[in-house]
């Protein structure tokens, strides 16, 4: 997660809540980076919140590494068993180590102008041909929530040619609508993309 104060203090306030929201969640994404990635891959879950999708990670025999800026996310992660660590996205400095590498809805916390950054860095952590998961929500702007959380909004072809900037090639993509934390619903794109 990016080292916006604000937005972390949130997730450190709201993690129960958070994790209560998601636990209730499916995600059609994670089946689509699991086929993709063969057991016993090593995959990093960056921005990884309660652990929810890490804990399924391991489940499927695949071996995680989870972080999150969130001391408070952090902690619910490690109690499921997820072997989860306070780290933000500028403390990704591994190289060719990833099998696959998930950000869902977790880079949208970051600014547009870092964006270049983060992702070339993923790509560099990713071991090559690698598999990278990155969920959004769609729109203009950059903006903070109802809760104080900071947000950068994509659309489908900007956040396409950044991708393209960095290495990644998108190979399957879904569109949807869900609510978040604040309670408001929001358009949202994620993207399964080759390194």
């Amino acid at each position: 997660m990016s080292a916006d104060r604000e937005t972390i203090a949130v997730y450190d306030a709201k993690a129960q809540d958070y994790a209560d929201m998601v636990s209730r969640d499916s995600h059609p994404g994670l089946d689509a980076f699991l086929a993709a990635v063969p057991e016993g891959a090593r995959v990093l879950d960056l921005g990884c919140g309660t652990g929810a999708m890490a804990e399924k990670m391991v489940a499927a025999g695949r071996v995680v590494d989870a972080t999150d800026a969130s001391a408070a996310m952090v902690e619910l992660a490690q109690a499921r068993g997820v072997p989860a660590r306070v780290a933000t996205f500028d403390d990704l400095d591994a190289e060719a180590t990833y099998d696959g590498i998930w950000a869902n809805f977790s880079l949208l916390h970051a600014p547009r102008v870092d964006l270049p950054r983060h992702l070339a860095a993923i790509h560099g952590a990713l071991k090559p041909g690698g598999y990278f998961h990155i969920g959004v929500k769609l729109g203009t702007g950059e903006a903070r929530d109802a809760l104080g959380r900071f947000y950068t909004y994509y659309g489908e072809d900007e956040l396409e040619e950044r991708l393209a900037e960095a290495g990644f090639t998108p190979i399957t993509r879904k569109h949807g609508v869900g609510r978040g934390l604040d309670g408001t619903r929001a358009p949202w794109i994620w993207m399964l993309c080759r390194g």
